[in-house]
């Protein structure tokens, strides 16, 4: 059962109402998670807004992949886990990289273990990194850059997340088939 209401276009505020029309466009149909985040219009632009800048980002979709489900799978969430299953397939991600994130388990691509390392390092210490662990990410090829955009893929995550917490938003249609739980994760 949804918490919070699930707007589509005729029922969402005023200011909502075009951004959802921009997530009908862009999927061919409103995420329900957009549908939630429309009853405050300018959460659903920021994270629309953010969501573009990140996919915009240096990362590959591969790294989009590990930064996205890292963090999803960190807060347990219901409903982007199955969502970015759904997204890395229509990437063309390996089965073997999303796997291993919906699992917990180190990922084989020694550079994207690194990012996945220090994401989880980011999430679990809420920023507080050590000179150790910047140096371990620099030395797997990452930079700077990177370390910013982690935190751009954050913020996106944890506005997402923590809505779909609040929310319990149902899963989509296509999202379905990739259905997720904490408890399912294989130690």
């Amino acid at each position: 059962m949804t918490t919070l209401k699930i707007h589509n276009i005729e029922t969402a505020p005023e200011g909502s109402k075009a951004l959802l029309e921009k997530s009908q466009n862009a999927y061919g149909m409103i995420p329900g998670l957009h549908g939630v985040l429309a009853g405050a219009p300018g959460i659903l632009e920021a994270y629309q807004k953010l969501h573009e800048l990140f996919v915009n980002s240096s990362f590959n979709e591969e790294e989009l992949t590990v930064v996205w489900q890292t963090i999803n799978v960190e807060h347990a969430c219901h409903y982007c886990v199955p969502a970015h299953t759904g997204i890395a397939k229509m990437m063309k991600v390996d089965d073997s990289i999303t796997e291993a994130l919906r699992n917990e388990t180190p990922l084989e691509n020694p550079k994207l273990e690194a990012l996945r390392t220090m994401t989880l390092t980011i999430v679990r210490n809420r920023g507080n990194v050590t000179e150790e662990d910047l140096k371990a990410f620099y030395n797997a090829g990452y930079e700077e850059r990177q370390v910013l955009e982690i935190i751009l893929g954050l913020s996106q995550k944890t506005i997402s997340n923590y809505v779909n917490h609040i929310a319990n938003t149902p899963l989509d249609a296509g999202s379905k088939k990739f259905a997720w739980s904490k408890e399912k994760v294989v130690s």
